[in-house]
């Protein structure tokens, strides 16, 4: 066959030479042109820039993390033993050994580096003028800090030296230790001699220093350097001291070994985070494997001459985590990119189709003058690359400025796959058209017959794929933490979009007649036309559009199915910050002291408050029977009523509160021999054998009673871990046998309160005596000046400020963005959808229209024909879309595991909210919904000589 070439023209003057094609089609079509550039540049910018944008989410959210830990989570720390030869220049030396081995995947940052020396041994000094709050002599601590006089400023005296032989050791200490224990420059300060060692020198006290910046990363992890420390062990009642720590030069080192028997060399290096990828973190973390156990670690060794220099950190661990995160948010974040695609990919088919409706004769003409299939897809190819290269370029250029990321490849992978299937679509369809010329008619619909069976396998077929992934994701789960995005999970929902947009496609000429032939019954032939047309369609072979069902329904399912995702997020978080807290507020004590009566009394008082109760826990107490070995137990003293609502509210351990009544009515027995109703664990009646009556209930400082078994619950509000036995008491008979029980110190509540109102009642509770002292000798008010400070030691936890906290996550927050950002816009391509959908039908329409004008339709009727034709398939569209997300969420939900992006370990299981799944879904709806009535109001204002023309012809 040969190739094509233009029919022939007759020529005006022997120069005359036919137009090129390119330039033809251009000029005869320049406004289809440019949109197709325009529609090609958006597809290009979103495939290539929704990558980046990833990219470019995961590593911010990876470094967040990171920092919210902390420079001391995140630095490599580097030990060794201290040596009677070593000396400043020697710490100089391993210090730069360290920092040669890093700077691959991850590097140093330049303003953390510490190192330095920890002597062993904490002295206590015995100089009778230092500060002795309670009795107990104050202790002293010795190090050595490189770097010192950059990072502090000298207030009196001078910075230490090496001392002379038989001389005391020169320290310094900043001035606030100076000044809370009484230390003047040229002290020498006497320690008390260690057992079994030698009398070691004093310390002279040289300078006083001040720190510029206490916050400074350089005093991380310094306890008791820039203040001193007031040691209070166990309760208040024990005797409090001072602990302070003082610094040494550099050269005098090697007399640490002497003075604190021992020292310990150590290197911080504060690893960047900056530094790290997301992509790259598998490899930061080999990396960072080698240099704290593996390879690098050994040449460090063997190069400082230090066989037992070690390197610890926390980042194998965060990276672990951080992994889980990401893995745990990669679907969220790749099933929006994903749904978008698929719905550009039905957009970019149906441009495709109206091009070759609208050139379809042409193309055929041109072949039957003797072009072959080959020169018009050459033809076509070129002419669309003069539109989709100038559109596709700018948008790729537009993606990589815009979303600057070291990674290219996924953007230039996706904007190229993206301009491919742009410039092919058409080409594409041109080819299914032109047939070979030698085809008879009957071959034509033997062919047809044919195509209608392998569509039927093809449905089939991908219904078995779709089947086939949903029950290996139900069996296998998601992918393990470290696999990355799992696309099975991803494409599953976008399968079961599929299926059901076939399935739908199969379904709707029969609902759409069915209600056709119901409403034909009616005096108004408006609807009966509208639906039986929507049935009906449009094309040679009349049938439902596939295509803008499909897009509209993928639109849908996946912002159903990520909506779903989002809100059991949200709602998992409110309940497990809920069970944190025992409530939705608590309030604890000190440990020894209890909340005052007429605080729960004025808190219970508070506008919003549901329910509220004071709690004496008592983690000490012991079950005691006779020959038997005590069972040690939690116990609680609650008010029944308040704390079962409490329990309810919460959905953890429910009980009837009559079963802490009175057994004889309102009056309580009185006697301590007499039993108090209790509610016991589950695991406490199990440890009992299973028969649990009247117990003796020992308390370690208030005496013992007698609880009798009124009912087991799995689990109570005020215990975290309910796997520990534990009884709840009612408060009024158990203060009455025991009055020790009334010292309540903890205070819950579930309501709508208002928590800053509840610290102002906190604020105004009277100052203990110790803990004014305590105050008056650190220097540090007991309560801050605002009146929403609490006391220090008193605890206001609230599961709203719980759920802020675990909502504080940047990986969710920007796979949540991406998600949104591709619904949105997969909601705009499937509106453009439809309206290509309309645009294809529009002559078609257009045409009857203007015959049923003749006969006597007027224009609002007109506009209601075209709504009831085109509207049916929008809302079975969005109903399907609605019903595949459901049926994902309820296929591959037991397979989806919620802990990483809660923040807090859950069950697995993706629980169905049908309410979350209908927003997205109606504005979606309402969207197309209204670009169809749109599109309607404009098709209905043309004039009827518009489209009645000779034959008919549109």
């Amino acid at each position: 066959m040969q190739d094509l070439a233009p029919p022939p023209t007759p020529a005006t003057h022997p120069g005359h030479r036919p137009a090129r094609w390119v330039r033809t089609r251009l000029r005869a079509a320049p406004w289809t042109a440019l949109l197709n550039a325009v529609l090609v540049f958006a597809v290009v910018l979103l495939s290539a820039g929704l990558p980046r944008g990833v990219d470019r989410g995961e590593d911010a959210a990876l470094r967040d993390f990171l920092r919210d830990r902390g420079i001391g989570a995140t630095s490599l720390v580097t030990t060794a033993t201290l040596r009677p030869d070593d000396d400043s220049a020697a710490l100089d030396a391993v210090a730069a050994s360290l920092l040669a081995r890093t700077g691959g995947e991850f590097r140093i940052s330049a303003s953390g580096p510490v190192h330095g020396v920890r002597g062993e041994r904490v002295r206590t000094l015995t100089d009778p003028h230092l500060s002795r709050p309670d009795g107990p002599s104050p202790t002293l601590g010795l190090r050595h800090l490189a770097g010192l006089p950059e990072h502090a400023t000298l207030v009196d005296g001078r910075w230490p030296a090496a001392a002379p032989a038989g001389r005391p050791i020169q320290i310094v200490v900043s001035r606030t230790t100076a000044d809370r224990l009484g230390i003047r420059v040229g002290d020498v300060l006497t320690a008390e001699p260690l057992p079994r060692l030698a009398p070691s020198p004093g310390t002279e006290v040289v300078g006083t220093f001040r720190p510029h910046d206490e916050a400074d990363p350089y005093w991380i992890d310094i306890h008791c350097l820039t203040r001193p420390c007031l040691r209070i062990p166990g309760t208040f009642e024990w005797k409090r001291w001072w602990e302070a720590t003082g610094l040494t030069g550099g050269d005098d080192l090697p007399r640490l070994l002497d003075w604190a028997d021992g020292g310990q060399l150590s290197w911080r290096l504060p690893v960047d985070p900056g530094s790290l990828r997301a992509d790259r973190l598998a490899s930061a973390e080999r990396e960072l494997a080698s240099y704290l156990t593996g390879p690098t670690a050994a040449r460090l060794a063997a190069e400082t001459g230090r066989p037992e220099l070690r390197t610890f950190s926390s980042l194998p661990e965060l990276f672990t985590l951080a992994t889980a995160r990401r893995d745990a948010a990669a679907p969220l974040a790749a099933l929006g990119p994903a749904g978008l695609a698929g719905v550009v990919v039905v957009v970019l088919c149906l441009a495709a189709a109206l091009a070759a409706d609208r050139r379809g004769p042409e193309l055929l003409l041109l072949q039957a003058r003797g072009g072959s299939r080959r020169g018009v897809l050459r033809r076509l190819l070129g002419e669309g690359a003069t539109t989709v290269l100038p559109g596709a370029a700018p948008g790729l250029l537009l993606a990589l400025l815009l979303l600057p990321t070291p990674r290219w490849g996924a953007a230039l992978l996706a904007g190229t796959a993206a301009t491919g299937f742009a410039l092919l679509a058409f080409p594409a369809r041109a080819l299914m058209l032109l047939g070979p010329r030698t085809r008879a008619r009957t071959r034509a619909r033997r062919g047809a017959r044919r195509g209608g069976a392998r569509r039927v396998v093809g449905e089939l077929a991908l219904l078995a794929v779709t089947a086939a992934a949903v029950a290996e994701v139900r069996r296998r789960g998601a992918a393990p933490p470290g696999a990355g995005t799992d696309p099975l999970l991803v494409a599953a929902p976008l399968l079961i979009a599929l299926v059901t947009g076939l399935l739908l496609a199969r379904l709707q000429p029969l609902l759409l007649g069915a209600l056709a032939r119901a409403v034909g019954r009616r005096r108004s032939a408006v609807g009966f036309l509208g639906l039986a047309g929507a049935a009906r369609g449009c094309g040679e072979r009349p049938r439902p559009a596939v295509l803008p069902t499909l897009a509209l329904l993928l639109a849908v399912t996946t912002a159903g199915f990520g909506a779903n995702v989002l809100d059991a997020v949200d709602t998992g978080r409110v309940r497990e910050s809920g069970l944190a807290t025992g409530g939705d507020v608590m309030v604890s004590a000190p440990r020894g002291y209890g909340l005052p009566a007429s605080f729960t009394e004025a808190a219970g008082r508070l506008p919003g408050v549901r329910a509220a109760t004071a709690v004496t826990l008592l983690t000490d107490a012991a079950v005691l029977r006779p020959g038997q070995r005590h069972l040690t137990i939690s116990l609680l003293v609650v008010d029944p009523p308040a704390y079962a609502e409490i329990s309810r509210s919460v959905g953890r351990g429910a009980f009837d509160p009559s079963r802490l009544a009175a057994p004889d009515g309102p009056v309580w027995p009185a006697g301590r021999d007499v039993p108090v109703p209790a509610l016991y664990s589950r695991g406490l009646v199990e440890q009992l054998g299973g028969h649990a009556g009247a117990e003796r209930i020992y308390l370690t400082s208030t005496g013992e009673l007698r609880a009798q078994y009124a009912g087991t619950v799995d689990a109570t509000p005020a215990l975290r871990d309910s796997t520990h036995p534990f009884i709840v008491l009612p408060a009024g008979p158990a203060t009455a046998r025991v009055p020790g029980l009334a010292d309540h110190g903890h205070w819950f509540a579930v309501g709508d309160l208002d928590e800053a109102a509840l610290r102002r009642l906190l604020h105004d509770l009277p100052v203990h005596p110790l803990l004014a002292d305590t105050a008056r000798l650190t220097g540090v008010p007991v309560v801050g000046p605002r009146p929403e400070d609490v006391p220090d030691g008193y605890l206001v936890d609230t599961a709203a400020a719980r759920t802020a906290a675990l909502a504080e996550d940047p990986l969710q927050r920007a796979a949540t963005r991406v998600f949104r950002a591709t619904t949105a816009g997969a909601g705009a391509f499937a509106l453009l959808a439809a309206l290509l959908t309309l645009l294809r039908a529009a002559p078609d329409r257009a045409a009857a229209l203007a015959r049923l004008r003749t006969m006597g339709l007027r224009p609002r009727q007109g506009l209601a024909l075209i709504l009831v034709e085109t509207l049916p398939q929008t809302l079975l569209a969005a109903a399907g879309g609605v019903l595949a997300s459901l049926a994902a969420v309820a296929l591959l939900g037991p397979a989806l595991d919620l802990s990483a992006l809660l923040g807090t370990p859950v069950p697995p299981g993706l629980p169905l909210h049908p309410a979350a799944v209908l927003p997205p879904a109606l504005a979606l709806t309402a969207l197309v919904t209204a670009g169809v009535l749109a599109e309607a109001l404009l098709t209905g204002r043309r004039q009827i000589a518009t489209d009645l023309r000779v034959g008919d012809a549109p």
